[in-house]
């Protein structure tokens, strides 16, 4: 570990606080067989971390990496924070391609749905934007809920850009996946995208809405007006 990571951990460690590390315990599920399970946390506000990105955006890409790794969540946050950084700064088409594989190869250690969400649209979904997909497809049948839900978020640059057909394509991919975070993550992105276009978010709905999970559909049809929600909560669209 270098100096400057020293530093950044020991910072990091002045700022916690147990309160609010007991409460982001429970909150980010991390006990005995939830989805966070065994994550450490110092206790520290986002915004708290986000101004600390700022103030160490200088670092290397290496101890950005150490940082990454770290046990502590916050420590992670940061990390990835950084990375957005970085790749929203590249000067090149391969400075931008070191990040995207940096975060790729370090999947393991993206392990909750706040560090997915921070990240993986701003460098997966911008990154592969002008290129091939096949690697969110790729991701989208992946063991681990949380490579599935990259795949799944990075479609937001997509969709903020007015392109669909990826997330909806994943969408489907998705609609028997077992886990409620998931349920959470497509329902969210359908509902960006009727958002932009309804009739294109209502084409997938009437195709599927009988059949997925009840917390998807909830999470897709949030801004429906409320008879439309009842009719598809009570499947008589």
């Amino acid at each position: 570990m270098s100096r400057k990571t020293e530093k950044i951990l020991k910072k990091l460690h002045a700022l916690g606080n147990e309160g609010i590390a007991t409460h982001s315990r429970r909150f980010f599920k991390t006990g005995p067989g939830e989805y966070g399970e065994g994550d450490q946390f110092m206790g520290i506000r986002v915004p708290v971390v986000r101004k600390c990105a700022k103030e160490f955006r200088d670092i290397s890409l290496e101890d950005t990496i150490i940082l990454l790794k770290s046990p502590f969540h916050e420590a992670r946050l940061l990390a990835l924070l950084m990375l957005v950084a970085r790749y929203g700064a590249a000067q090149s088409a391969s400075e931008q391609r070191l990040v995207y594989r940096t975060y790729l190869n370090h999947t393991r250690f993206i392990n909750n749905w706040d560090l997915v969400d921070t990240s993986a649209p701003q460098i997966v979904g911008a990154y592969l934007f002008t290129r091939n997909r096949r690697p969110l497809y790729r991701l989208a049948v992946s063991q681990s809920l949380w490579e599935r839900r990259i795949a799944m978020l990075a479609t937001f640059f997509f969709i903020r850009k007015e392109e669909f057909d990826d997330t909806l394509a994943i969408a489907r991919l998705l609609l028997n996946d077992p886990q409620d975070l998931m349920h959470k993550a497509v329902g969210w992105m359908l509902r960006e995208v009727g958002k932009r276009d309804r009739k294109v978010a209502e084409s997938f709905l009437l195709r599927h809405y009988q059949t997925m999970p009840r917390t998807m559909l909830r999470y897709a049809i949030e801004k429906f007006p409320p008879a439309e929600r009842k009719a598809y909560l009570q499947g008589t669209k």
